[in-house]
């Protein structure tokens, strides 16, 4: 049989400075701090995917990463409270595509470095 990849097991996010990005991410965007084994790596939750935050170590470049979407609900209350947490608001909150069954709104905010962070929700 064939090997496949499956789940996404984890993302790795350039940042600058990792001491400084550790709060957005931890405390402003809400995920769960797992460990951090050295001053240039931290890791976080969101769900079952670990989020790796690491300086450049080779390859990626701070403030042009691919960017994460969080699937929320009621994206307008979750994406005024983290701008109110202290992130900068890149887009709010607007409906995207209108599906047979659902909307699809997206939101955009910006880390410390200027990455950008979604938050998407599809509404019933």
């Amino acid at each position: 049989m064939e090997r496949a990849v499956s789940d996404i097991g984890q993302i790795a996010i350039t940042v600058s400075d990792v001491k400084t990005a550790l709060p957005y991410y931890r405390d402003v965007l809400g995920l769960q701090f797992l460990f951090s084994p050295a001053p240039q790596l931290a890791f976080l939750a969101a769900g079952p995917v670990r989020i790796m935050l690491t300086t450049p170590q080779g390859a990626g470049a701070v403030g042009a990463n691919s960017i994460l979407y969080f699937k929320v609900s009621d994206i307008e209350a979750v994406h005024a409270a983290i701008v109110a947490r202290g992130s900068a608001s890149a887009e709010p909150p607007h409906l995207v595509a209108q599906m047979p069954d659902h909307q699809l709104w997206i939101g955009f905010l910006r880390d410390p470095d200027g990455n950008l962070v979604a938050l998407m929700e599809e509404k019933r």
